[in-house]
């Protein structure tokens, strides 16, 4: 049985496709407002607009109510309605009757993929613009007069996110973070947060030993305001974390590391990955892109790394409408909440083993050698004194479970009997 539904993950994705979210505005409140049905003890914060977190201000919200270009004659050419990427997001109203030369200077479009809409922001410089098809941008006749109106505003408000927190029996946290800051675009974004709240609530049936943070974002922004107002706890209590992103379709794996690349959360990462898929790809620090540039960042340092699948940036539909519903899939939104938990629970069984015998302990009197020598009892016992063997005191079972060549998740049962039979113990 499946612990995550891909279908009802899927649903979600076909729920918050049509809103417009930005880095600040009515669209992040709404599809946070989605997910707290889902995780109903997520909590909504904002920062509010003007407030400056370390070298950056907090952006006023972008409302936009409409939008569209029709010709002097009264043809529709593309409406906000009809896809909310045909405006340049944080774009300033307009509402004029321009020449051709002068759209043509606020248009966007892509010659290399002539049907598809690209994903363009302002965010921090006063402009307006939209995006269009590039087929649709040729047939335009450069001898009329267009009328542009973008009915938006920037109200003072706030920059939302959203927090939620799962207390385990130690204060030492697992951290996971995502963005919610892009419009219609599904692996590039949305798929981010499902996985995220898949995770959520599956964590929170769970008797953990470590605590869990899962935080929705905008990009950039949201991370450096999050990080600002809470870095002394999260350098003290973050032992491992993740950003989640691009995990929704089912093409090849990829791995980004942490900026050290030689934490917990790489190791546990790069373990189960290369016992589900020995051909990930696997990417350096320099290829980053996403939240991970922010707390990873000099004087934060923290333990982040991220899964993912098609990794922004490399595939060719990225920021542009072709990133839609049909791009990720059930099975590829179910299969990457399989992997961060599996990921998850190696960090929650990890622990440094040691024997407690000098030589081989004596198994049989315990119940744990098997009466009868077939070629599979074999290979279990030697797997089992395999796992004895490095059990010196200073290796974690992950490091075993790569000495050893075993799946971590297929030894758990295992290394629990011998904790039982007081063969090894734990030393931390």
């Amino acid at each position: 049985m499946n612990i995550f539904d891909g279908t009802e993950m899927y649903k979600w994705a076909e729920d918050l496709f049509p809103i417009c979210r930005s880095v600040a505005g009515p669209g992040n409140l709404e599809t946070l407002g989605y997910i707290k049905k889902i995780i109903p003890n997520l909590e909504i914060h904002g920062y509010k607009s003007g407030t400056n977190v370390y070298d950056w201000e907090i952006p006023k919200e972008w409302h936009i109510h409409g939008a569209w270009i029709k010709d002097e004659d009264g043809n529709e050419i593309i409406n906000f309605e009809d896809h909310n990427l045909h405006v340049l997001n944080y774009s300033q109203s307009v509402d004029d009757l321009i020449t051709y030369d002068e759209l043509d200077k606020h248009l966007f479009s892509i010659p290399e993929k002539e049907n598809a809409i690209p994903y363009v922001t302002s965010y921090y410089s006063k402009s307006w613009g939209f995006c269009i098809e590039d087929s649709k941008r040729k047939k335009l006749d450069s001898n009329k007069k267009f009328h542009v109106y973008i009915d938006s505003e920037f109200v003072d408000g706030e920059m939302n996110y959203g927090e939620y927190y799962v207390k385990g029996k130690s204060n030492k946290e697992i951290f996971l973070s995502t963005y919610i800051c892009h419009p219609s675009m599904a692996n590039n974004e949305l798929s981010g947060p499902i996985v995220t709240t898949a995770l959520a609530r599956e964590i929170s049936k769970r008797d953990n030993f470590y605590s869990y943070r899962f935080v929705f974002l905008p990009e950039t922004i949201g991370s450096i305001a999050y990080i600002s107002s809470n870095i002394g706890r999260m350098k003290k209590d973050i032992i491992a974390g993740f950003m989640v992103t691009c995990v929704g379709d089912n093409k090849d794996l990829s791995y980004l590391p942490s900026r050290d690349g030689n934490t917990l959360s790489d190791k546990a990462a790069l373990h189960v990955l290369k016992n589900i898929d020995a051909n990930f790809k696997k990417y350096k620090w320099i290829h980053r892109g996403s939240d991970e540039r922010q707390y990873c960042a000099p004087g934060v340092d923290l333990p982040i790394a991220s899964i993912i699948r098609s990794k922004y940036g490399e595939y060719p539909e990225y920021h542009t409408s072709e990133d839609d519903l049909n791009f990720i899939s059930r099975d590829g939104l179910q299969e990457s909440a399989d992997i961060f938990l599996k990921v998850i629970q190696a960090i929650e069984n990890n622990s440094i083993l040691r024997s407690n015998f000098i030589c081989e302990p004596m198994l049989g009197k315990r119940g744990m050698y098997p009466s009868n020598s077939t070629l599979e009892t074999q290979k279990e016992v030697q797997v089992m004194m395999d796992l004895i063997s490095y059990a010196d005191g200073t290796y974690d079972l992950i490091d075993i479970a790569n000495l050893i060549e075993q799946p971590v998740w297929d030894i758990y049962e295992l290394v629990n009997k011998l904790l039982n039979n007081k063969i090894l113990q734990e030393i931390i």
